[in-house]
């Protein structure tokens, strides 16, 4: 496997993320590019605060795997990334579940054109595709088949839960899947929505996935 020098210059962390989500070496192999795309571009563009290479394997490449701890990835046929940023969580689930077809929200046009270069590079524009709408003309223009929503970073609860909000949007019986800290409470807002929080760790850090439901 041709790994770039920063993979090689962290050979046990980077073999212990492999092993531990059990990726095959055309996965291992999307990761590193992945990776290598993202610090690249992150020198142009400000994609992540996080960019030394071990924090990006466990708190982003690792943390968006972590769904697999609130749900069976391999039940889901399309999942949606809401404000993906850097393609975070979509773009590590694409890789390592790829029968799934994965929406990315995202309106920033650099991290629009980021995206789409990562889809192309990876080998995925069939699977992954980039929406540069706002969340809410997105509830109102488009009627995916999408099973469950993803938000990382990106908006707050109770902006992520009108998708549950009026009686003829298309995604009501879908899920929502919100990364928290460990500390993080449920406003009155969102609380009509809400199912569980699944606790997890990662790297030293204590989190949650939350998830809503239309109950």
């Amino acid at each position: 496997m041709n790994h770039p020098k920063l993979i090689d210059q962290h050979a046990g962390i980077w073999r212990s993320f492999i092993e531990q989500h059990a990726l095959s070496e055309q996965q291992a192999e999307q990761f590193a590019h992945y990776l290598e795309l993202l610090i690249e571009w992150n020198q142009r563009i400000n994609l992540t605060a996080i960019t030394d290479v071990p924090d990006v394997i466990n708190y982003h490449f690792s943390d968006s795997l972590a769904l697999s701890k609130a749900c069976d990835p391999n039940s889901l046929q399309m999942i949606c990334d809401v404000g993906s940023g850097g393609g975070l969580p979509g773009i590590p689930l694409a890789i390592a579940y790829p029968h799934l077809r994965v929406l990315l929200i995202e309106i920033v046009g650099k991290k629009v054109n980021f995206l789409r270069l990562v889809a192309k590079e990876l080998g995925m524009e069939d699977r992954i595709e980039v929406i540069d709408l706002d969340w809410r003309t997105f509830l109102r223009s488009t009627e995916y088949p999408i099973d469950a929503f993803c938000a990382r970073a990106s908006l707050r609860p109770d902006e992520l839960v009108r998708m549950f909000r009026a009686h003829t949007s298309p995604y009501r019986q879908a899920c929502l899947f919100y990364w928290a800290a460990a500390n993080w409470i449920i406003e009155p807002e969102e609380a009509k929505w809400f199912e569980k929080e699944i606790p997890y760790s990662v790297g030293d850090k204590e989190r949650k996935i939350v998830i809503f439901k239309e109950q």
